[in-house]
């Protein structure tokens, strides 16, 4: 293992463990942390991160939804604060999809800035737990 990594949010450190890589999908894209990764803080966005190596085996995938924040990756150590993080494992597949085709339904029909700000945001986050539980699932 490479990178030791701690996911912290409001309510309590979320994940703490060492991988060899991670996604993170920040307000420019999905960016990839490796060994020896030049340092770096960036805002996270809504949406699917994953890590390669940690609790699962070397070659194995683990996904979780994050809701925004904030990544600091220094010296092989990435610390995340996230506003919220849920394992993908803690998501039902048939409710990700639901509230993912209904969040998508509620923005196409949105009409003005706030109800659009409002469901486009509702959206992103329906998009990321459905997002993860693909990668999981496979479905």
């Amino acid at each position: 293992m490479s990178l030791q990594i701690s996911i912290l949010t409001p309510e309590r450190p979320f994940w703490n463990g060492q991988a060899d890589e991670i996604i993170l999908p920040t307000e420019t894209g999905e960016m990839g942390v490796l060994k020896n990764h030049a340092p770096i803080i960036t805002g996270l966005d809504v949406g699917a991160m994953l890590i390669r190596g940690g609790q699962a085996s070397k070659d194995e995938w683990n996904s979780y939804a994050i809701m925004g924040g904030f990544a600091l990756v220094k010296q092989n150590i990435v610390t995340i604060l996230a506003n919220e993080a849920v394992s993908a494992e803690n998501i039902n597949p048939e409710e990700a999809k639901e509230a993912f085709e209904f969040a998508k339904n509620n923005l196409e029909k949105a009409e003005g800035i706030k109800e659009k700000v409002e469901a486009n945001f509702a959206y992103k986050r329906a998009k990321a737990r459905y997002q993860v539980v693909k990668v999981l699932k496979k479905i």
